[in-house]
């Protein structure tokens, strides 16, 4: 029996253990793509298969739907990935999670400086109250309330009276 070319959108969910919503998802997005039969059936390229296990692998690791559709568009289509896509796609978003790590890690240090300092001061903290322009122009906070503003914040403190 010859291998089958074409798969139905049950056959490329049961096999690729993805569920049918998230193959149309995906499909809608241009991650994937099909064709229709006469009777209006979804078929799929048995390639499908594959470029559907590099969208779970990437969505596992952080990269975003937009970053996995862009390195997909750059696969010949009809053409089943190979080892050396997958280098190319890899390395690309390899470099896109070091930036992110990086982020991470300096927001991750931001806050164990701040939870070592121990002090939560607001007029003088740089991280609590970065770049206090107020504090620069006399002493404590000042801002200008309208009376609208003040009214609403009365009837927002009113109605949480009524609820406690």
């Amino acid at each position: 029996m010859a291998p089958v070319s074409e798969l139905t959108v049950g056959q490329v969910a049961m096999r690729s253990g993805v569920a049918v919503s998230a193959l149309h998802f995906y499909e809608a997005r241009g991650l994937i793509r099909s064709h229709r039969t006469a009777g209006n059936q979804r078929r799929y390229g048995r390639d499908v298969l594959r470029r559907v296990a590099i969208i779970r692998v990437a969505q596992d690791v952080g990269i975003s739907l937009a970053e996995i559709a862009a390195a997909l568009q750059s696969l010949p289509e009809g053409r089943t990935p190979t080892r050396e896509d997958w280098q190319l796609l890899s390395t690309a978003w390899r470099d896109s999670l070091d930036q992110k790590i990086s982020q991470l890690k300096k927001l991750r240090d931001g806050l164990t400086d701040c939870i070592g300092c121990g002090c939560m001061s607001i007029d003088k903290c740089p991280l609590r109250n970065k770049e206090d322009r107020l504090g620069r122009e006399g002493t404590g906070a000042r801002r200008l309330v309208l009376p609208s503003a003040r009214s609403q914040g009365e009837g927002a403190r009113r109605a949480d009276e009524g609820r406690r």
